[in-house]
């Protein structure tokens, strides 16, 4: 049973708030003029946003035939899968299980959360370097090409014996918040559930037994992100989040009825629509790395309009920090060579938190900046100790 995010507002309150809101996120943006755009978040020309743009065809997954002891249906539902991954990397789930009450509640938490006066939201304030909390455009980390947006980040782990996440929010914010905590921990734990199901889907698309990767994620130690994209009088000027690849493993995004997500297919710009009760699923760096580049991380991003805020939740799974990831021999032998270097999740979040900001060259970046930082050790632990 879901848990039921507190709501205290009546319908005439809730007017105000609105009101309220929408004053605060233009202070926040940076102007009090609402027809300017701070120069900071304007995007070169050649990143310029259409809202405009046609729809990608992608499949329609349906998990519960995965999950169905029909031979048949398992056979079309690993076709389908095994064709978007190697091509792009995205589908829409369907028939997942994941209670959508809960999926409502979330988003009535996220909804109390960024209509908080900015003061309390900065009580879990992101810290540079640091993957959890409250960041606002991540004014701080990045002068330019800021994202017209706010997130709410937090970890799940689904190892822990206790609720990680909750314990974060009521820490950070308050006990206060700890209702929204229960929500946030519950989401949490359906989404790592239904990840595991996921990742047992591709390893059988690919041809593997299907516990195979569902045994590298059981102990998973993922983030949960919660998104808030304000209208924005000039949308063209600007992007809610910039072109990306995951550098996670698996990313699941829950829509609410705004459209705004687009990926980057055969040298032009996709939307993916908001389709009612269903996530989309996207293969991110690191799981491309462990299929040997077989399944594609594809290049994405989030515009904004001028009518409606949007928001979406992510869940981006990621393998715990001791698992090495490494493409299994099974898959390199039949697409030889080995094209990616042995790493830990940490290792890959190093980089993009400190040093390198994601784009479609992240993982290059990262082999690269790995093997300085391996020939670096190695000379540290050859050199003479006086």
């Amino acid at each position: 049973m879901a848990i039921k995010c507190m709501t205290t507002a009546k319908s005439q309150g809730e007017s105000k708030l609105k009101q309220e809101m929408k004053r605060k996120h233009r202070v926040e943006f940076g102007s009090s003029d609402e027809s300017m755009v701070p120069e900071n978040f304007i995007w070169p020309e050649e990143f310029k946003a259409r809202e405009s743009v046609p729809e990608l065809q992608v499949p329609h997954i349906d998990l519960q035939k995965f999950m169905s002891e029909n031979e048949n249906d398992i056979e079309e539902v690993r076709r389908l899968v095994d064709e978007a991954c190697r091509k792009h990397g995205f589908f829409v789930l369907v028939n997942h299980g994941v209670d959508m009450e809960l999926m409502k509640n979330v988003h009535e938490c996220m909804d109390e959360f960024f209509s908080l006066p900015l003061d309390v939201k900065q009580k879990a304030q992101r810290k540079v370097g640091e993957n959890y909390g409250y960041a606002n455009s991540f004014i701080g980390r990045f002068s330019s090409k800021l994202p017209w947006k706010e997130t709410f980040s937090l970890r799940y782990a689904a190892h822990h014996n206790f609720p990680i996440t909750h314990d974060y929010v009521c820490h950070h914010l308050g006990q206060e918040f700890s209702q929204q905590g229960k929500v946030y921990e519950e989401c949490g734990k359906a989404l790592s559930d239904l990840s595991l199901k996921i990742v047992e889907l591709l390893g059988l698309s690919l041809g593997l037994p299907k516990q195979k990767f569902k045994k590298f994620f059981e102990d998973n130690d993922s983030i949960i992100r919660l998104n808030y994209y304000p209208p924005c009088n000039k949308p063209e000027l600007t992007l809610g989040t910039g072109p990306h690849c995951d550098p996670t493993s698996i990313t699941i995004l829950h829509q609410d009825h705004v459209s705004g997500l687009q990926v980057y297919v055969d040298d032009q710009w996709h939307s993916i629509p908001p389709i009612k009760d269903s996530f989309v699923i996207n293969i991110g760096d690191t799981f491309m790395a462990l299929t040997n580049g077989v399944y594609k991380s594809c290049f994405h991003r989030a515009v904004v309009n001028c009518r409606e805020a949007r928001k979406s939740i992510v869940f981006f799974l990621c393998p715990a920090g001791d698992k090495v990831v490494r493409a299994p021999d099974e898959i390199v032998d039949k697409n030889p060579p080995r094209k990616f270097p042995d790493y830990t999740w940490p290792m890959l979040l190093e980089l993009t938190q400190k040093f390198y900001r994601s784009d479609s060259n992240t993982f290059k970046a990262f082999t690269t900046w790995l093997q300085h930082k391996n020939l670096a050790t190695t000379a540290s632990s050859l050199a003479p100790s006086l």
